[in-house]
């Protein structure tokens, strides 16, 4: 692989055009050059995941298609680091690549956009819900067995776009890339976990690069968030351990909580679920513990994945 660029070079990040992924790769631009008064440039690039919009991306490869693109331009030397929304990074990176931070997490919550409707318990009998998501499906379906689900795909303005045209009656989209780009006032419901149990690391964003690149290395471990970092750690042991990928109805969400007493240290709560891909039937688990290190997160994790296992058992597993 192509050695870390001199210290006078400007950093490169690649990042994703769509309008979400630019305002992630600039904020992170914003923080290096802050902090490191070093010029840093994007490299917008177009990724298979955002030219294939007529299938669900459980069927042509996964959210990895997001990925790809910018790794090749990391592992080519055209581009520094790639700033990703977590919850798009496959459980296992390739060899030579590394997530150098996570940083702190936004609203890890899905929210219920509707033009007409103020919540999802006040949609009517029948009424047209737009995910592409299996995991939200699953969880729709369990809550509202009702409704009827239709693929969405798509950026987020193309999905607003197709409410906004009466193609759905409401849709279901990540609280955090509508808050970043300022849309917070399209959000109708911020869906409770206990309704709808998020994808693991959503709301969060990822930095990757080169595994041989100590000084940026450095750079961005100034950047990341350690409580974020252990609580997504735990979630995506979950989906490693399951073999998480988009055709798994999966979902796992950490949260930290204070302590039985106010000298304690806080407890990491790791709720998780799946789905079953024919049935409205979900099995769900949950674990808590205080992590320190990536180890003690990613056991959290398997730990949670093991009952899922069981739970669901082997009939159950082979469908998936």
């Amino acid at each position: 692989m192509t050695v870390s660029a001199p210290s006078s070079s400007p950093w490169v990040i690649a990042t994703r055009e769509s309008r979400l992924a630019l305002w992630q790769a600039e904020h992170v631009q914003s923080l290096l050059q802050a902090r490191f008064g070093r010029a840093v440039t994007l490299l917008g690039m177009t990724t298979k995941g955002d030219q294939i919009l007529d299938r669900a991306l459980s069927k042509v490869g996964g959210k990895g298609l997001f990925v790809k693109e910018l790794e090749v331009a990391l592992e080519e030397g055209r581009a520094d680091l790639a700033v990703h929304s977590l919850k798009d990074v496959p459980m296992e990176l390739p060899d030579g690549f590394v997530l150098a931070a996570v940083l702190e997490r936004e609203d890890p919550r899905d929210a219920f956009v509707s033009n007409h409707h103020a919540n999802l318990d006040a949609l009517p009998q029948g009424a047209v819900v737009g995910t592409s998501s299996l995991r939200r499906m699953v969880q729709l379906r369990a809550h509202r067995p009702d409704l009827k689900i239709e693929p969405l795909r798509g950026n987020l303005d193309t999905r607003l776009r197709k409410l906004d045209e009466g193609q759905y009656d409401a849709i279901i989209l990540a609280a955090a890339g509508l808050k970043r780009l300022g849309l917070a006032d399209r959000i109708r419901e911020h869906i409770d976990t206990t309704v709808m149990l998020p994808a693991a690391g959503q709301g969060a964003l990822g930095l990757e690069i080169r595994s041989n690149h100590a000084e940026l290395t450095d750079a961005l471990a100034t950047l990341a968030h350690t409580p974020t970092w252990l609580a997504t750690l735990a979630e995506r042991g979950v989906s490693r351990a399951m073999g998480g990928s988009c055709s798994m109805p999966l979902a796992a969400f950490a949260e930290w909580q204070p302590g039985p007493s106010d000298d304690s240290e806080p407890v990491l709560v790791l709720r998780a679920l799946l789905g079953h891909p024919e049935q409205p039937f979900l099995v769900q688990a949950s674990t808590s513990g205080r992590p320190h290190t990536a180890d003690e997160a990613d056991a959290l994790g398997r730990q949670i994945a093991a009952q899922l296992q069981a739970q669901a058992g082997e009939d159950w597993l082979a469908a998936l």
